[in-house]
């Protein structure tokens, strides 16, 4: 009797625990440092009614939902995604749906929620730039994905910052930076005291003073932690004739210590003066060959690998990432016409940057081009690159390219050999991992802002339309549909998966899923 009670005990320990051990947080954009949005978890919902929203109240209407967790109110515009840790979830959003009378006005928000029931925690409140408005374009809000390390949030603001925050906000008291106050306050936000829902900054560091980057629209890079250190992108682009480079030495990558904030090292690869609109792709991070290396999706349409660790430049007297390889993922013939004169950017044959984020899986790195949305579809190309190689490795890195998606801005994933990617024209494409053979195209009928999401053996993406697709993760001749559901607004940012609970971001809500 004795050791079958003693079994029934470790068997009911074997079922709690692995039930726990299926769930993990998803802390930074891409849930690690590769970037490749594969989630382990098992019993995600693939099924699931949004709900009505009232349109005066913009409160969604809970009785005439299914397999909704909570619904949280966000601004009017969300692009960045969210991220969960520690019994939080954190995104950013705008202030069209000010949650502090004290805040008022256009402004970058990122929200701290309780991970059980969405309700606010603390908020991240971040004036404009003011007169810069091509640098800080209005009501875009916060666009970066934050980052948790630890007790930590690492966030690239509206600002051109980078910033350090407590997980805990103020209710722990003020820690590090002790301006706060000043820092919220603008012409028409007058704040006289702080209060336990503020957000608490440990360090800022500002990329426009301290680096002399000039950004294009916004700002927004999800930073990269590595040990005690910290990968961001600047965001230096063109001003708003987009025939200029104000800022053609400043660096677009940076690493930072992650406890200070201290400048480390930067990029020395001149990428700012090739640059076509701006830098906005996130950089990732693996190993190849003991070779720790940065990899990062440069504004001239080159991917680059670069060592973590600077190493002082004396002639110009700062530290530098020594770069590993670069590569063009741009085809010769969109550089280039048949007689040899440069092809126009913006144009649909044009060369294009990175907008995405390169992903690193196997010691290759797989990542696309694209435009600003604004300049519409125009081809495309989706490379899958070796990372072993140095130097200049366009003509030897090659595994193999793909001109069947058009542009892009979304980060690929990488699922049992198969990757599926997205293009702005409305396409999910599932592709051989090894040899860029595509099985099938799934034509989701609106522009596609968002990247797939692999979790549960299956792919989950969303639309501007704000059409939510769920189908199966495999190969074969079709696509296999699951599920479409109408989210009632546009989805622009990524869905994640964390705990058991699949979060999806649409333009003004955010919703947390999971089977009832």
């Amino acid at each position: 009797m004795f050791l079958k009670i003693k079994y029934i005990s470790f068997i009911f320990f074997v079922i709690i625990f692995c039930g726990f051990d299926q769930g993990q947080d998803w802390g930074m954009w891409g849930g690690n440092a590769s970037r490749n949005m594969v989630s382990p978890e098992k019993g995600i919902v693939k099924k699931f009614v949004a709900g009505k929203i009232h349109r005066k109240t913009e409160i969604v209407d809970m009785a005439t939902t299914k397999n909704v967790k909570w619904v949280c109110k966000l601004g009017s515009e969300s692009y960045g995604n969210p991220v969960i840790a520690n019994g939080r979830v954190y995104v950013g959003t705008n202030n069209a749906s000010p949650r502090d009378v004290r805040n008022v006005g256009d402004r970058g928000i990122v929200l701290c929620l309780d991970e059980t029931s969405g309700k606010m925690i603390w908020q991240l409140a971040v004036p404009k730039l003011g007169a810069q408005k091509e640098s800080d374009w209005e009501d875009l809000g916060i666009c970066s994905s934050p980052t948790i390390d630890g007790d930590f949030v690492y966030l690239v603001t509206n600002r051109c910052e980078v910033v350090c925050l407590d997980v805990n906000g103020l209710k722990n008291g003020n820690q590090g930076y002790q301006d706060e106050l000043k820092y919220m306050k603008s012409k028409d936000n007058k704040i006289s005291e702080l209060i336990a829902t503020d957000a608490d900054i440990i360090w800022r560091f500002d990329m426009i003073d301290e680096l002399g980057v000039f950004p294009h629209n916004i700002t927004s890079s999800s930073v990269l932690v590595v040990g005690d250190k910290l990968f961001v992108t600047t965001s230096n682009g063109m001003d708003k004739t987009h025939n200029n480079i104000p800022a053609p030495n400043a660096p677009c990558l940076v690493s930072l210590n992650k406890k200070t904030g201290a400048l480390m090292g930067e990029e020395f690869s001149q990428i700012s003066e090739r640059l076509m609109h701006c830098n906005w792709s996130s950089p990732a991070y693996g190993t190849v060959n003991k070779q720790d290396t940065v990899i990062f999706g440069g504004g001239d349409g080159w991917c680059y690998g670069f060592d973590p660790v600077a190493v002082e430049n004396k002639e110009e007297d700062f530290f530098v990432l020594p770069e590993l390889w670069r590569f063009d993922c741009n085809p010769p013939s969109y550089r280039k016409d048949k007689e040899g004169k440069d092809i126009e950017y913006a144009t649909f044959k044009g060369p294009s940057e990175i907008i995405s984020t390169p992903v690193f899986h196997k010691n290759r790195v797989y990542v696309s081009i694209g435009q600003d949305p604004e300049h519409e579809n125009g081809l495309g190309n989706l490379v899958c690159i070796d990372a072993s190689k140095r130097g200049d490795v366009t003509l030897t890195a090659e595994i193999w390219s793909s001109k069947l998606l058009q542009r892009s801005l979304s980060t690929v994933a990488i699922y049992n050999n198969l990757v599926f990617a997205a293009d702005y024209a409305g396409y999910l494409h599932c592709l051989d991992a090894d040899t860029g053979k595509r099985y099938w195209r799934f034509d989701t009928g609106a522009h596609i802002w968002s990247s797939p999401l692999v979790a549960d053996g299956h792919v989950y993406l969303g639309n501007e339309d704000g059409l939510f697709f769920v189908l199966k993760a495999e190969g074969g001749t079709e696509a296999q549909q699951v599920a479409e559901i109408d989210m009632d607004a546009p989805i622009y940012s990524t869905a994640v998966v964390a705990n058991g609970v699949l979060y999806i971001a649409t333009q003004s809500h955010l919703y947390a899923l999971a089977k009832k």
